[in-house]
């Protein structure tokens, strides 16, 4: 059976550091009202005129360093994002010739907010499985600032810019939960909850970009549920209990959230990896700028079994288990 194996992770984060502090001489808030409600001391934010693919980019080339491997070795580019730096082409075809990775190569962007990154890996995962490719990069990459209103306290101090950065290779497994790579992925969404989290623009509507609209009571009660459910779900589909999980790594939208899911599994905080203390929420960004940490700091080691989750704009949410 083939299996899409982690072969590097890479990050990148704009220079430009924004404390809380910063934040509450711009709107009516303070740092420990932002650190009580959501664990955040700061977030980076892209200068002027640096796009969503400049941030890829650079997480990508990060990546395929770690990974010892040169552009022209990738297959598929798949770019997980709510930011594109345009409408049309897909970010992934600028990242794709800003790496120089030849026309042998295809890629597209997947649009599933917060959830993008698990949607892309699962993505990626079954180009590879199927034999359509044998290397993928999969980012995630965000420059959120550009859709916040700034002026709206609940929305613009939980979000941040970053990306990050996976390179998977096919290696022939057993198929079973020993093998390397992506074990299983898990991805559901509800369309009927479009209005607890959107973007009140777009091309087609408004033919402008809009803000970021969210109903925050609902989205913490759901994404506790929701993301216990589809975790529930990954573990029963490959055989593995909750104390088989080396790491967790959920997608870094609030402290309480994260907090409140890890509690609900029984994974101990240790076991959990958390960085929206210095990131803040970089939606599809989140989950790998967290793995490519937890990797350079030797947290994560090859063998591991690593648990990732998302939920997100639509609502769409999902899970993936790989071994690193």
């Amino acid at each position: 059976m083939r299996r899409s194996v982690v072969a590097g992770m890479g990050r990148y984060l704009p220079e430009r550091i924004v404390t809380n502090s910063e934040l509450a001489e711009r709107v009516d808030t303070s740092d420990e009202w932002i650190r009580e409600r959501s664990g955040i001391r700061q977030r980076h934010i892209a200068a002027d005129g640096e796009f969503t693919s400049d941030l890829a980019t650079h997480a990508a080339r990060n990546a395929l360093d770690a990974a010892g491997m040169t552009p022209d070795e990738i297959d598929l580019i798949i770019v997980a994002t709510s930011t594109p730096d345009e409408t049309f082409p897909a970010s992934a075809t600028v990242v794709q010739s800003k790496l120089g990775c030849g026309n042998d190569s295809m890629g597209f962007d997947v649009q599933a907010v917060c959830s993008g990154f698990v949607y892309a890996l699962a993505t990626a995962d079954n180009f590879i499985k199927a034999g359509q490719v044998d290397t993928a990069l999969v980012i995630g990459a965000e420059t959120f600032s550009r859709i916040l209103d700034w002026t709206d306290r609940g929305t613009c101090v939980l979000f941040g810019d970053g990306a990050g950065a996976m390179i998977l290779k096919a290696e022939d497994g057993l198929g079973t939960s020993d093998d390397r790579g992506v074990l299983s992925t898990h991805l559901h969404s509800d369309g009927t909850l479009h209005d607890l989290l959107y973007v009140d623009g777009g091309p087609s509507s408004t033919g402008e970009v809009g803000f970021l609209r969210m109903e925050g009571k609902e989205v913490f009660r759901h994404a506790v549920t929701k993301m216990s459910a589809v975790v529930v779900e990954a573990l029963e589909a490959t055989g593995l209990a909750a104390n088989d999980v080396d790491w967790f790594v959920p997608h870094q939208a609030n402290k309480r959230i994260i907090d409140g899911t890890a509690r609900k599994l029984k994974v101990g905080a240790d076991r959990v990896v958390v960085t929206i203390d210095i990131h803040a929420n970089t939606s599809a960004a989140s989950i790998p700028l967290a793995l490519s940490v937890a990797v350079d700091d030797g947290r994560i080691k090859k063998g591991d079994i690593v648990l990732i989750e998302a939920m997100g704009g639509g609502l769409t949410w999902g899970s993936g288990i790989l071994r690193w």
